[in-house]
């Protein structure tokens, strides 16, 4: 198994490690360390995810332009998987992962879920050696112009489905659950079909190789169907409440 000098990532980050094995160990899966008795990354990615989650609240903060629901919100935009997978393949952490032999003959070294928790690990072990500010300055780089874009002029297009849909049938005294329907594929590459369900009922279905996209699509598939219920009930001259909503909802799926 050759791997790859650390060396290259480390000019890409823009810092030399006193400790090179702390990087290693950022970039080990547990596939890896339990096949050759070493640290997987688990333990930095823990660390890694509050740092990270710190810099982006800060920033949020600082920016003042978004209420406290609102900004929840654009930094879990900021800090989801998809987007920790894509900043982790920009940097090229998935040339330097170490996988032991399963897990590399199964394709998992451009898994979304080892990039996003290896990009947090990775954001740990420069912590660890250099403090906030330095990470800080270094978080922000990597993010380029992702966090002013999502912000900019005030405004956010939240593509948050799940928290929208909970919060709009909370209002209409109903509770969102999810289930996977179907799972089909191998391991590392399955597709699931997720349901939104409410008192029992399906109200929306996503497809996707990930739970939680599958998850959003479907809770995006609900919303339209309640936008679509709303824009009738107010041509109808019917008042869109409770009753309306979660009855022509349900009604829809008989």
């Amino acid at each position: 198994m050759v791997e790859k000098d650390i060396s290259l990532l480390e000019k890409r980050m823009g810092y030399d490690f006193a400790e090179p094995k702390l990087l290693l160990t950022a970039l080990t899966h547990s596939s890896y360390a339990h096949q050759f008795g070493v640290e997987s990354y688990e333990r930095l990615e823990f660390l890694g995810d509050a740092i990270l989650g710190l810099i982006i609240a800060q920033e949020l903060y600082l920016d003042k332009k978004f209420p406290e629901g609102i900004s929840t919100r654009i930094r879990a935009a900021l800090v989801c998987e998809d987007t920790l997978a894509e900043l982790a393949a920009e940097i090229g952490i998935d040339e330097f992962a170490r996988l032991g032999t399963g897990a590399e003959s199964c394709g998992e070294r451009r898994r979304k879920s080892i990039l996003a928790d290896m990009f947090e690990a990775h954001l740990a072990a420069l912590y660890l050696e250099t403090g906030l500010d330095f990470t800080r300055g270094y978080v922000l780089r990597v993010y380029g112009d992702r966090i002013k874009n999502i912000t900019e002029g005030g405004h956010f297009v939240d593509n948050d489905y799940k928290s929208r849909l909970q919060e709009k049938l909370q209002s209409k005294g109903g509770n969102v659950t999810y289930e996977v329907v179907d799972e089909r594929g191998p391991v590392h590459d399955c597709v699931f079909t997720v349901a939104a369900v409410i008192n029992g009922r399906r109200i929306g279905q996503g497809i996707s190789n990930s739970k939680k996209k599958a998850q959003q699509l479907a809770a995006f598939e609900a919303m339209r169907k309640i936008e679509t219920i709303e824009k009738d009930l107010k041509k109808r001259g019917v008042s869109p409440d409770h009753d309306a909503i979660i009855g022509a909802l349900l009604g829809a799926e008989k």
